[in-house]
Parts: structure tokens; sequence; C-alpha cells
């Protein structure tokens, strides 16, 4: 339980620092950091894997690159049902998603 709650906390603490480096993406505040730390969370239990499973001839095609992608469109689709989390296009998106997953990876090995 403890590093469920570092993890979703180290979360919402980078997509406080995201929009310091890429323009495009607007957080309001640390609760809806929170909250889509949180919904980050859940959908990349149970939405991801779906389309992880559903695209992977592409994503063997591409040697696992469209993954990016469809982080990249997930962070994107956040960005459209919760106030105060704005994402202006893919490319912010793209970024934004591979700072999120490389802050995961780097909590993962360290716990």
């Amino acid at each position: 339980m403890f590093k469920i709650l570092i993890h979703v906390l180290a979360t919402a603490a980078a997509l406080l620092l995201i929009p310091e480096f890429i323009q495009g993406i607007e957080v309001g505040g640390f609760y809806t950091a929170l909250v889509v730390a949180v919904i980050w969370g859940i959908v990349g239990l149970t939405i991801r894997p779906i389309l992880s499973i559903l695209t992977l001839p592409i994503t063997i095609i591409t040697f696992g690159l469209f993954s990016f992608i469809i982080n990249a469109l997930l962070f994107w689709f956040l960005a459209t049902f919760i106030d105060g989390f704005t994402v202006d296009g893919f490319i912010p998106a793209l970024l934004g998603s591979l700072v999120l997953s490389a802050v995961a990876w780097v909590l993962h090995s360290l716990l």
C-alpha cells in the first residue's frame, strides 16, 4: 500500500513539473495532478493492456514503438475529461507521456 501511495505522489509531482518543461500541457494544481495520477494508474491497469493486445501486430511491425503512440493517445484522452488538465496536441501528449513513463520506470526500479 505504501508503494502505491509513493507511486501516485511521485506521478503527481511529475505532472506538476511537466508544464514547466513542455509547452502545451497545463495542470491546474496539486489536486488536479493527484486526480490525473490516480486515473493514469487506473487507465494503465485496465485500458492500456487491452489496447496493447488489440494493436499487437502494429506494435510488432514497429518493433514496439507503437506503444509510445498508445501512451500519448491515452495521456491526451485524459485531458479531455479532467478539468484543470489540458494538453494542446499530440506532440505535447507524446512528450508528457514519455516523462510519466520514465518516472514510473525509475520508481519501479527503486522500489
